[in-house]
């Protein structure tokens, strides 16, 4: 009896204690991490050509925004000064030096609204498709790119002046894509993935159809499996009473389940073990606000896997980490510069 009291105890104290929430704060710009590197300079960071085909505005916009926002970071931890990204847009608009398309989210309102209704899932899927196209930055082909145009000399060194800047930073955003890591490491695959992957790339290379690779996947799953059951006692022990498809005594019994087995966990790996990876490759141009020269530049490619299968798989943390990463190399590369 006291036992269980002392259970109850433990448990309503579990419970309580878990009601709260887990808050946590990232905060970009550490206090304790500012350096002098920058002397009071100013720096204006203009909009990023973008040519990694972008899906539709939105994203784009997103894209360059998120790039602009760890430039901003990254140059404030260094001791530059920066106007208000928005005075910058607003200058660049009123001087016809940019374009900008709202991203109007009108024409999908009533999309979005049958999404919420009680369709098929067939149907849902017809009702995305119509969404994307009509937010296609097809539809737009006429806009430039913010960025994606040449600038002469004379309008860098008027947008210096304006603006009281020392430095105008320009890039362009050459790769912003997802795709799979190629790595086998078993951490990374998980060790069912890994042994049954290789295996079907060592026996059969790389198949150009993804039924080629699944069937692949499942001739070696069903072969370790048969390895296996080959030596086995269970299920069948080989007692004369037991048969399997009309073999008495368990003979190949075993082996014929452990291979259907295998067969089936070589199905499911073909399914499992892809490893998502983030990759961003930008350049960054800095040219003097005075003269309008190239004073650095530099490229920089950031490829962000999880480390293991137990890490965060989500495509916007991928990213977050490889663009950050991407733009701390460059502006730390530039301020070892100047």
């Amino acid at each position: 009896m006291k036992y269980s009291r002392q259970m109850l105890v433990i448990f309503l104290t579990l419970l309580l204690g878990g009601c709260g929430a887990t808050v946590k704060e990232s905060l970009k710009v550490q206090p304790t991490s500012h350096s002098a590197i920058g002397a009071d300079r100013t720096v204006v960071v203009l909009p990023f050509a973008d040519y990694s085909y972008a899906d539709n505005l939105e994203t784009a916009y997103r894209r360059n925004l998120f790039i602009s926002e760890n430039l901003t970071d990254q140059f404030t931890r260094n001791g530059f000064h920066l106007p208000v990204q928005e005075d910058v847009f607003l200058y660049l608009v009123d001087q016809n030096i940019i374009n900008i398309v709202a991203y109007d989210q009108k024409k999908t309102k009533s999309l979005e609204y049958e999404l919420k209704s009680d369709w098929s899932d067939k149907m849902k899927g017809t009702l995305k498709q119509y969404m994307e196209l009509s937010q296609q930055t097809g539809d737009n082909s006429s806009v430039n790119t913010p960025g994606s145009h040449g600038l002469t000399q004379q309008e860098i060194v008027k947008i210096g002046r304006h603006f009281s800047a020392d430095y105008i930073v320009r890039g362009r955003i050459i790769q912003y894509k997802d795709r799979l890591d190629p790595s086998w490491a078993p951490w990374k695959k998980g060790v069912v993935n890994f042994v049954t992957g290789v295996t079907n790339r060592v026996a059969f290379g790389q198949a150009n159809s993804d039924q080629y690779d699944e069937m692949g996947n499942i001739i070696a799953g069903a072969s370790y499996g048969a390895l296996i059951g080959d030596g086995a006692n269970w299920p069948y022990d080989g007692n004369p009473d037991q048969n399997i498809f009309g073999i008495t005594g368990g003979e190949m019994g075993n082996t014929v389940v452990w291979g259907a087995i295998g067969a089936g966990l070589g199905h499911m790996t073909h399914n499992s073990g892809k490893i998502p990876q983030a990759v961003v490759q930008l350049r960054i141009w800095v040219q003097d606000a005075y003269t309008g020269n190239v004073v650095w530049t530099n490229r920089v490619d950031v490829k962000v896997s999880p480390e293991s299968v137990l890490a965060d798989y989500q495509y916007d943390a991928l990213f977050e980490s490889a663009t950050e990463k991407a733009v701390a190399t460059l502006i730390e590369d530039f301020a070892k510069q100047i």
